[in-house]
């Protein structure tokens, strides 16, 4: 199971090559389901994995001057601090089984995989009908940038997912920039708030060898993906590709809420 879960962090790498984002969703599942990672390490890893990919994707948008620094740092700091405070204070606090009633409770782990599986379904949605807002020309809107920033890195701290498909919407509705600048932007939001986010974890027991080798695959598929990519319809791999991660949402969803709850005493 190890061979594969290493085989598929290089699709990771692939699909994040082919559509410039939206692969590392898999992470967190593969190191779950196929490594044997608990969920709270594996959301840990999935930051570092993230970041670096975003990092790798961040360059080539800046060689094309389509970052915004400015609105992208704005955005990054306070969902940095989303991160920390997710990880350091909301976790934590979580207790190791959550009564939601007096019949139904879940583990902790359980929670977090069913809050990640539904991140899972609006990300699968926003790939199959290509969710965009449609705006006109906007001023700036920083207050709520920042605010929106933080809200985002509660989110990826919690599921250790970047949140492109959040970023993205956000800054076409709160700034002026355009949607190749916004993913561009995007991309440099993920790789610093997850990487600082990360920092964070390095108190705590790291499997760097599973990590690192996890990584080092997503980034040669990167490379294999943004190849490949020249020969294939775009549009059409990522509506598949949220057609997949939708089943897989679904698939996760139905095993954690109905074969993991727990029996009520």
């Amino acid at each position: 199971m190890i061979l594969l879960g290493y085989f598929m962090a290089l699709i990771v790498g692939v699909f994040l090559g082919l559509l410039g984002g939206g692969g590392s969703i898999l992470t967190v599942p593969i190191l779950v389901y196929i490594m044997g990672v608990n969920p709270i390490s594996a959301t840990a890893y999935s930051l570092f994995v993230v970041g670096v990919a975003a990092l790798f994707g961040t360059q080539r948008y800046i060689s094309k001057k389509q970052i915004n620094i400015k609105i992208g740092l704005l955005f990054a700091i306070p969902s940095f601090v989303g991160v920390f405070a997710s990880r350091k204070w909301i976790l934590t606090a979580l207790p190791d089984v959550i009564h939601f009633s007096e019949l139904f409770a879940l583990t902790k782990d359980t929670f977090i995989l069913i809050l990640f599986a539904v991140i899972m379904l609006l990300a699968s949605l926003s790939m199959i009908f290509s969710w965009k807002p449609k705006t006109s020309q906007v001023s700036n809107n920083y207050i709520m940038i920042i605010l929106d920033g933080f809200i985002v890195g509660i989110i990826t701290g919690l599921v250790g997912a970047g949140g492109g498909f959040l970023i993205v919407p956000a800054l076409l509705l709160l700034t002026n920039i355009k949607m190749k600048e916004a993913v561009g932007t995007s991309l440099l939001i993920i790789s610093i708030k997850s990487l600082f986010g990360f920092l964070g974890e390095l108190s705590s027991p790291i499997d760097w060898n599973l990590m690192l080798l996890f990584t080092f695959l997503s980034i040669i598929g990167i490379y294999i993906g943004i190849f490949v990519s020249k020969h294939l319809n775009s549009k059409v791999l990522k509506k598949s590709f949220g057609i997949f991660v939708l089943l897989m949402a679904i698939v996760i969803l139905i095993k954690e809420i109905v074969v993991n709850q727990l029996p009520i005493n």
